[in-house]
């Protein structure tokens, strides 16, 4: 989908049309110029002057799926109650811009010619006087329209957004159902559908494997091909390259078939595969596509997500999961892993596929998989928990760094990270708000448009940082389970 935002300006019809066209003029000219920097198009739609005119307008972009969100701003006084009955209506995203066309107050020019055209101060105000008495979700952003970190910061906002319009559409296919007696991978569905879109439900083993056996011998030249260009071959396994392949092949057949953006799977169920889909899973996420493992379906919906709200439509975010601790005091850090799946968007060099025994599960063969180490530079992970009534969203800032060993006996993809405020307070921090052992581990997402992404969908968001102590975050979430049940 190429995704747009509609730019709806606020005025009124007692200025007179020489000061209407001027208005309307400026927001073209100021839609086209920061298209230019956004990483996605701004649409000047309308100078709103009535209340059937506003509520014609949000009618449209409702029902518009290419538009991912509405931006607002008062150029001139636009009284707030013929914004009523539209905003009441808003099914999509909402930024309140409060900007003005002229950067500086222009000493000799300015007369009340000036101030009648020029009161963005005044009319912004207004606007957003009815967005909090109607308790709009909102994102209020203030600054100049042409400086680069306000820019910056709609820009994050609108990739929020877009999260919010695949999320919408999102169908996760899961191969099996999810290993036994994991608590954290369950989930409402029906409830995730009516509160974030998703459809989730379930397609048998069997049928991915007769899929595997309509896959052509030709097509798995071909994938190997592209394999041998992405990534460095080091194993002479190449039986079980080419297994995978068909895996993937399958997999994407089945998904593009049903319109899926993500699946899961599980080691407990491979009946009729000789390999988990380990490489396969690997080159699929690569593509965009979510992934959980052990039938964790919601960690799968959301790696997909967030890889949408990354750079291009899909930036460097991938599964991950917690595996184990370096507790060294002074050297504090997180190793994070999975047993195949990680995605190559995170590595820091070009990714070698080997074949190493996988001592769980039911393969008959060693899978094929891409080991590499992951990038530095800050992230963070992001868990999604059913809490029983309402669903949170768990987000960590961490800094990624180049493991501090080689660990040459680990064949698997791994990234190594210090976590905010402090390892050890951190895990405290994590375990106390519910949080998985699977996450969406994202170098392109910041804990900002996460939250911006929770409000868009009216779900809980805990953010653990520099800031963040054990008691200060057991008080955020007594108040947020109040707060919660009074909603």
């Amino acid at each position: 989908m190429d995704y747009q935002f509609w730019f709806l300006v606020g005025s009124q019809d007692l200025y007179g049309e020489q000061v209407l066209e001027t208005v309307a003029r400026r927001a073209a000219e100021m839609a086209a110029e920061m298209s230019k920097r956004l990483p996605y198009p701004l649409v000047y739609k309308v100078t709103a002057m009535s209340n059937a005119q506003i509520t014609q307008i949000i009618k449209e972009a409702n029902y518009d799926d290419s538009c991912a969100g509405i931006i607002t701003w008062c150029h001139t006084f636009s009284p707030s109650k013929m914004w009523i009955n539209g905003m009441a209506k808003l099914q999509k995203p909402y930024c309140h811009f409060a900007t003005q066309y002229n950067k500086e107050i222009p000493n000799e020019q300015i007369d009340m010619d000036f101030m009648n055209l020029n009161q963005a101060a005044h009319g912004d105000r207004e606007h957003g006087f009815l967005a909090a008495r109607l308790r709009t979700p909102r994102k209020v952003i203030a600054g100049y329209w042409k400086n680069p970190d306000v820019l910056r910061r709609i820009g994050d906002w609108m990739r929020a957004a877009v999260g919010v319009a695949v999320s919408r559409e999102m169908k996760v296919m899961r191969f099996g159902d999810n290993m036994r007696e994991v608590a954290v991978t369950e989930g409402d569905k029906v409830e995730v559908q009516r509160k974030l879109g998703w459809q989730v439900n379930t397609w048998a083993v069997g049928d991915l494997v007769k899929t595997m056996g309509d896959v052509s011998e030709a097509e798995i030249d071909a994938l190997v091909e592209t394999y041998k260009a992405d990534y460095d071959i080091a194993t002479d396994r190449l039986d079980a390259i080419r297994y995978q392949a068909r895996e993937e092949i399958a997999m994407k057949k089945m998904l593009t078939e049903k319109g899926c953006r993500a699946f899961t799977n599980t080691f407990q169920d491979l009946y009729g595969m000789e390999q988990l889909p380990g490489l396969a899973t690997q080159h699929l996420m690569a593509q965009g596509y979510g992934y959980g493992g052990e039938g964790d379906w919601k960690v799968a919906a959301m790696t997909a997500i967030l890889k949408a709200m990354g750079e291009n439509g899909n930036g460097a975010s991938g599964f991950m999961e917690d595996y184990t601790y370096h507790l060294v005091e002074g050297q504090e850090y997180s190793l994070g892993a999975h047993m195949l799946e990680v995605c190559p968007s995170l590595a820091a060099e070009r990714p070698r596929i080997e074949t190493h025994h996988l001592g769980i599960g039911m393969n008959e063969k060693d899978p094929a998989r891409l080991v590499f180490e992951g990038k530095e530079g800050d992230a963070i992970v992001v868990s999604l928990i059913d809490m029983g009534g309402r669903l949170r969203v768990i987000c960590q800032d961490i800094h990624c760094v180049k493991p501090i060993m080689p660990m040459p006996n680990l064949p698997v993809a791994r990234v190594m990270w210090q976590a905010e405020p402090n390892l050890t307070t951190g895990v405290e921090c994590w375990i106390t708000a519910g949080g998985a052992h699977h996450t969406v581990l994202s170098y392109d997402v910041t804990a900002e448009q996460m939250r911006d992404w929770a409000c868009m969908m009216d779900i809980e968001f805990v953010h653990i940082g520099r800031d963040t102590t054990v008691d200060g975050l057991e008080k955020e979430l007594f108040l947020n389970d109040l707060a919660w049940k009074l909603k």
